[in-house]
């Protein structure tokens, strides 16, 4: 088995590469070190998997969390592969056997931390043929990253130990300065940079505004129930939020865990153990929560507030739908969030730099085009098409002549001479005569319920898109009150016209409303419309006996893309069986008579 395609047909059951990854793999192969950016999801590991699968020796691939590892590793041996890992959950005796066994090249990819590797390097330069250098999650390595962690700091050291041993880092979301700082870091020797399309258009992307908490939580409730039995991530802000959440998420039935910074690391593990064996089907968590999760079927990713970064935004709902199938991801956006956000950005180290991605997200979670084109964009990748799978296409917002709305508002800030920002702006148009209105005489002023026949919670989005089109903005330093700008007073004062965008809201409480359906054909993203789904549930339950037989999460076994092939295609010989998506020949040799017996009897039964 000498070529890179018939190692990935044979252990990994695959007939073609993703764009990139040959490539990258014959680059290694030759020796020469690369720096990899690729989606989540988008098939990095295959670029350093292959290469230690044909090299002499065994490739050192690190990696932050020992989950992740342990994740890594069990999908190797579940494709034949010898794998291990030397972590503090080993004990000694198994770490030295693991040694013994790479210094006699039984292993071909040692999974390892960066602060272990430190410890073991003596022996690895003494005693140990190294194939190559894995670097996962390579933009921990820089001060820029948004993971930065210290320990990755010192594998700079690698190159001088280990001068002609190829190193591949490989990162999800790495900006231009980050990328210069891997290379610069790491000590790369002429690296070539290999740059994967980021469009993962099994993703449909959807931007919900000025929800309150109540409406979020039927948003949500909506998005389980489409999603029973499958798995989902819900990230929050804060850890306060992510309790409450889950509090409320139980109560309605939902099989929830919580996960943030806040908990033991004994709690921690158990949800993201729970988690990824499908014991509970939804994790409410803070960004802490995700690097270590490799599981392949997660199908809605929600972000219950708005995100830091595009950067940080983009690799958290990239942790669905890797293994291609459809995924929805949906992102809540209201005024706090950009207040909050702002907070963080104003007590960060890097305030400039870190207000400059805020407002990206922002520019994104208002955008009225597509949203698939602001994302690829942000990475540098161009498309002439809209994307015809996120909120914007499926319905493009409709305008209005929006003037007399937005020089209403105006001059309510303008009465308070700029004293107020939105909520009691809203209050003030809508006529509400809330304790902070009368103890300030608001309810006196020429505005006072100028816009009582538009919902408040209208006016809060209408005062939204005013600050996204430039008419007003937040003095952060002036216990962000709204100021209204130029451009403001050219229309307050008549000189300019306003167009404002159409709401129009779902009846969340309808219980039988009719679903939004993305435009993503199943059968594109892989889910043929000719599959038996009586097959594909009795397919699924004899993946997970054989998972919880060998401890395994139940994607490893085998990925649902390939279940639901298998439930169209219905092969009832081994041949046949290792023909499908998926399956190589450790799998077809290992499980193939058991799936086929189901498929027969389901056959003869039918």
């Amino acid at each position: 088995m000498n070529t890179p395609q018939q190692i990935l047909k044979s252990y990994y059951g695959y007939d073609r590469f993703r764009p990139m990854q040959e490539e990258i793999i014959r680059h290694v192969l030759q020796g020469k070190d690369a720096l990899v950016l690729m989606p989540t999801g988008g098939g990095k590991s295959i670029c350093f998997q292959i290469p230690a699968l044909m090299l002499d020796g065994t490739a050192i691939v690190v990696s932050p969390l020992i989950s992740l590892m342990k994740d890594q590793v069990e999908a190797l041996r579940a494709n034949g592969i010898q794998a291990e890992t030397i972590n503090s959950g080993n004990d000694e005796f198994t770490n030295r056997i693991i040694r013994e066994r790479c210094q006699r090249g039984e292993v071909k990819l040692l999974y390892i931390s960066p602060e272990r590797l430190m410890t073991e390097i003596t022996w690895m330069v003494q005693d140990l043929e190294i194939s190559l250098f894995a670097i996962d999650e390579a933009h921990c390595i820089s001060q820029w990253g948004h993971d930065f962690r210290p320990e990755y700091t010192q594998l700079g050291i690698l190159h001088e130990k280990f001068p002609t041993v190829p190193i591949i880092a490989l990162t999800a979301t790495a900006d231009k300065i980050t990328k210069a700082d891997i290379v610069e870091r790491l000590q790369l020797h002429n690296p070539q940079l290999f740059i994967g399309s980021f469009d993962r258009p099994n993703l449909s992307l959807d931007v919900k505004r000025g929800y309150a908490a109540k409406d979020k939580i039927r948003t949500i409730m909506h998005v389980i129930r489409r999603h029973l039995h499958e798995s989902g991530i819900i990230y929050c802000l804060a850890r306060k939020t992510t309790e409450k959440l889950a509090e409320k998420l139980r109560a309605n039935g939902v099989s929830v865990g919580i996960y943030h910074a806040g908990l033991s690391i004994e709690e921690r593990n158990k949800v993201q153990e729970d988690f990824v064996n499908d014991r509970i089907h939804v994790v409410v968590a803070t960004i802490a929560f995700g690097m270590g999760i490799d599981k392949s079927n997660v199908r809605f990713v929600i972000h219950y507030n708005l995100p830091q970064s595009i950067e940080s935004f983009y690799q958290e709902i990239g942790r669905g739908g890797r293994d291609g199938l459809p995924t929805e991801t949906l992102l809540f956006y209201n005024v706090q969030d950009l207040i909050t956000l702002r907070r963080f950005v104003d007590d960060s180290g890097q305030k400039e730099i870190n207000l400059e991605k805020l407002k990206r997200m922002q520019e994104y979670a208002e955008a009225q085009v597509c949203r698939r084109r602001i994302l690829l964009n942000y990475f540098n990748e161009t498309t002439d098409r809209n994307c015809g799978n996120c909120d914007v296409c499926i319905s493009p917002p409709k305008h209005f002549d929006g003037t007399e709305h937005v020089q209403k508002a105006l001059s309510a800030i303008m009465r308070t001479k700029e004293q107020i920002g939105f909520t009691l702006t809203a209050e003030i148009l809508h006529g509400t005569y809330s304790s902070e209105v009368t103890a300030k005489g608001y309810q006196l002023l020429k505005t006072f319920g100028a816009g009582r026949d538009v919902p408040f919670r209208d006016w809060q989005d209408y005062l939204l898109q005013m600050l996204q089109m430039g008419f007003l903005e937040i003095a952060y330093n002036e216990d962000r009150h709204l100021k209204v700008t130029p451009l403001g007073k050219e229309v307050l004062y008549g000189r300019k016209r306003a167009e404002l965008a159409i709401i129009e809201r779902e009846d969340l409480r309808v219980r039988n409303h009719k679903e939004r359906q993305f435009n993503l054909i199943e059968e594109d993203a892989g889910i043929p419309k000719t599959e038996n789904k009586v097959l594909f549930e009795r397919l699924r339950e004899l993946r997970k006996q054989i998972a919880e037989a060998n401890h395994w999460p139940a994607y490893i076994v085998m990925s649902d893309k390939s279940l639901h092939m298998l439930a169209t295609e219905q092969p009832t010989t081994l041949q046949a069986f290792g023909e499908i998506f998926g399956i190589g020949q450790h799998k077809r040799d290992t499980y193939g008579e058991r799936f086929i017996a189901v498929i027969k009897d389901f056959v003869q039964s039918e």
